[in-house]
């Protein structure tokens, strides 16, 4: 790109950031989880959860060494790039952008969903468009203005999570949540692993894209300094969320009825307070906030990875425009939303294995994320050992042990993705070759960008 390009604006504050990266996975709280009920039991499930909570808590301390070290706007990417080359940068930008871009039409279709209660004749895919539409024109009028909004609506998404488990204590029973908590089986049974490692892409769910903070690290004030305590606070939030919420909400009645439906918080509380309890409606309007903070989070998120491809020659060049007033990358924003309406509007293409578009959609978001997660530990491995003179103003804690958990554990999570959803990642790898071969059309196979930019 020429120097007179104007450049990304760098006004991010740390509480921006934090925000960012509770608000990109909060909506994870809200829906998708549930599903891991139907494959697993709450048991079941609450030991994927643990699992999982684990793997990312490790691959936070982890990341976070890459994200100060090379603040880039191209994240997980400008990492591999730079550790293994234009080859590792394909294949961590590809499995990136699949999940940023992959994460919003399920988001969507919840916000659709949480809109349908409150308006029955208003059609969810096409309130889902309307999201799209208006949080795509606030991504791209400004930096400063999307955070503002998202570090807001973030806060009270949190307080309304808080609200909800206050709400429904009284009605909490352990031996409701306990009922039937093995999937398939009365009580624990080697079946019952089986379900486990089933239901693992919708415990990622509860954690998904709090990475796509490092996407704003080039936008941001003094990030070697911000970026930890960020995200440090921010996993340890949604670590506490994730557990209240999905606890609570298992505990007030038959959990059956809600692992299989989009809006699983409002269908708790219903059954504490009543369907005309004020409690309900505050929840549903309220609980909007979650779904708009991740929605928006992610627009964020992944107009910065297609604008880092673009800018390295992976994608079209025109990708990586920057508006010359608002110095966001506009056409990132459009390009990414054109795809996840699309996603919208494919049932007959996403409805895979008689599951609902949501959760197959969720699954495809959650493939993606994995494999960015082994090649970013694979990459701190390989920095430490290739550039042991780089400047890291954070270093992974308890290393190498901690990033090898990480590592470890991502790895076991992919082997099961595959093995229960193998069609899925077929697709997945076909969305991949194709991709591949446009960067060899573009680029004949090498980036523009060499990993010194980074």
């Amino acid at each position: 790109m020429s120097n007179s390009q104007p450049t990304l604006a760098k006004s991010l504050t740390g509480l921006h950031l934090w925000g960012l990266a509770v608000g990109l996975v909060i909506s994870g709280e809200y829906f998708g989880w549930s599903y891991g009920w139907a494959a697993a039991g709450t048991l079941g499930f609450l030991i994927t959860t643990i699992l999982i909570a684990v793997m990312y808590t490790t691959f936070i301390f982890s990341f976070t060494e890459l994200t100060t070290a090379i603040p880039h706007a191209g994240g997980p990417f400008a990492y591999a790039l730079r550790a293994f080359g234009p080859l590792g940068g394909f294949v961590a930008g590809f499995a990136t952008l699949v999940e940023f871009v992959f994460a919003p039409p399920a988001i969507a279709l919840a916000i659709g969903a949480y809109l349908n209660v409150q308006f029955p004749g208003l059609d969810p895919k096409m309130a889902a468009v309307g999201a799209y539409i208006i949080f795509m024109a606030l991504n791209i009028v400004g930096v400063t203005i999307a955070a503002t909004f998202e570090l807001f609506i973030t806060v009270l998404a949190i307080a309304e999570l808080l609200i909800f488990m206050g709400v429904v204590a009284p009605g909490f029973s352990f031996a409701n949540f306990a009922a039937n908590g093995w999937a398939g089986a009365p009580e624990f049974s080697v079946g019952a692993i089986g379900g486990i490692f089933a239901a693992i892409p919708f415990a990622i769910w509860f954690f998904l894209a709090i990475e796509g903070a490092a996407m704003a690290a080039e936008e941001t004030k003094n990030p070697t300094r911000t970026v930890p305590i960020a995200y440090i606070a921010g996993i340890l939030t949604l670590v506490f969320l994730a557990f209240g919420t999905m606890i609570f909400a298992g505990g007030v009645g038959d959990w059956r009825t809600l692992s299989n439906i989009n809006d699983p918080l409002p269908q708790a509380m219903k059954a504490v307070v009543g369907e005309s309890s004020g409690w309900l409606h505050m929840l549903v309007w309220i609980g909007l906030f979650g779904l708009i903070a991740s929605f928006h989070g992610i627009i964020m998120g992944y107009s910065r990875q297609i604008f880092a491809l673009g800018r390295a020659g992976y994608l079209p060049e025109v990708l990586a425009k920057i508006h010359p007033k608002f110095r966001t990358p506009y056409l990132a924003v459009l390009a990414g939303g054109a795809v996840g309406i699309a996603a919208i509007f494919s049932d007959s293409l996403i409805q895979i294995g008689g599951l609902p578009l949501t959760a197959n959609i969720v699954t495809m978001s959650v493939f993606g994320a994995i494999i960015m997660y082994i090649v970013s530990m694979a990459s701190l491995f390989k920095l430490r050992r290739a550039e042991p003179e780089l400047a890291r103003p954070f270093r992974a804690w308890g290393y190498p042990v901690v990033p090898a958990i990480a590592l470890g554990l991502a790895l076991v999570a992919l082997a099961a993705m595959i093995y229960y959803n193998f069609l899925i990642f077929v697709i997945f790898l076909a969305m991949g070759v194709v991709a591949f071969g446009i960067w060899r059309l573009l680029s004949g196979g090498i980036a523009k960008e060499a990993a010194a930019s980074t």
